[in-house]
């Protein structure tokens, strides 16, 4: 695919986006209701989605266990490298190096990925691996330092791990995924209304969420000039060394081309996710850090990603 043919699907992602950006910035649409838009999308549209897919999905085809065990060795690499770098620009806080490891080595699925991998290839059935390995190992891991680290919590570091662990596995994506395989590996059958309808709910699902990113972005307004080094590196390490890194593990260390490569590609050189600025808030770690990151990574993905798809084709 060339970069014309890829800046042309890519269009709808920049329209939705852009208007979002536009109309929070005219004060047309309230850039608080940015909140809302994103909730819809994430509690209800985009588990509508993933659980239509995946139930009418080919799990033998879906679950390529080699292509996410060469992600996860490429994230475990970047998780590495990228702790080892706060701690080279004297992060000393277990809470802060977590959260920086969040920003550079977790991708934008529900907001970002979902909406993009619909308009580039009408599916977005591959970024459930990846999904469920991030709820499960990278976010538990983030979760589980944050929580130990707090004093305002009351029972023990157990008590307080179990409620964390709990409340991750139990969003909504995570069950629409979950229940999807379920009921497609018993063969229930599903009247074609309720298909129709989960169909309907979840088409929706990429436009708002890139609506409801466009508008928080127009809210809160992109500084360059107060780009600070630690952002820049993080920033850098998200949309330009961790996609290499999942080209060079997963193709040299695993054997992995084709299609499988293209999309733990680009699926590495997605955003970081909104929800790190939430985690920041709730643990009040990084902030005006993690909020600055959230958008500027979400631009500089937007803008990268016709070419990440060119040097992918022309690489393998």
């Amino acid at each position: 695919m060339g970069v014309m043919a890829a800046l042309e699907k890519l269009a709808p992602v920049v329209l939705a986006f852009g208007c979002g950006v536009l109309l929070a910035k005219r004060k047309i649409v309230p850039a608080d209701s940015s909140k809302a838009f994103a909730d819809y999308a994430f509690l209800f549209a985009v588990p509508c989605f993933l659980f239509g897919n995946i139930y009418r999905s080919d799990l033998g085809a879906l679950f390529d266990w080699w292509a996410i065990t060469g992600y996860a060795a490429a994230a475990g690499v970047a998780v590495l490298l990228t702790g080892a770098l706060a701690w080279a620009f004297g992060v000393r806080d277990a809470r802060g190096v977590a959260l920086r490891i969040m920003a550079a080595v977790q991708v934008n699925t529900a907001y970002f990925a979902v909406p993009v991998f619909i308009m580039l290839f009408g599916n977005a059935a591959p970024i459930f691996l990846v999904l469920l390995f991030q709820v499960c190992v990278l976010s538990l891991v983030v979760i589980s330092i944050m929580e130990l680290g707090r004093s305002d919590r009351t029972g023990g570091p157990g008590r307080r791990l179990a409620s964390a662990l709990t409340a991750s596995l139990a969003t909504p994506m995570v069950i629409a995924c979950n229940a999807g395989i379920v009921l497609n590996l018993l063969s229930v059958h599903l009247p074609r209304t309720v298909l129709d309808s989960f169909a309907f709910v979840g088409d929706s699902a990429s436009p708002v969420a890139l609506f409801a990113l466009g508008l928080h972005l127009g809210g809160m307004g992109l500084k360059i000039r107060g780009t600070t080094a630690e952002e820049i590196w993080i920033i850098a390490f998200k949309c330009v060394v961790f996609p290499l890194l999942a080209f060079a593990v997963c193709h040299y260390g695993f054997g992995i081309g084709g299609e499988w490569l293209n999309y733990l590609v680009l699926i590495a050189a997605m955003p970081t996710p909104q929800n790190l600025f939430i985690f920041a808030q709730r643990y009040d770690v990084g902030v005006d850090m993690s909020a600055a990151i959230v958008v500027k990574s979400s631009v500089v993905a937007l803008v990268l990603l016709p070419l990440w798809m060119q040097w992918v084709a022309h690489s393998t």
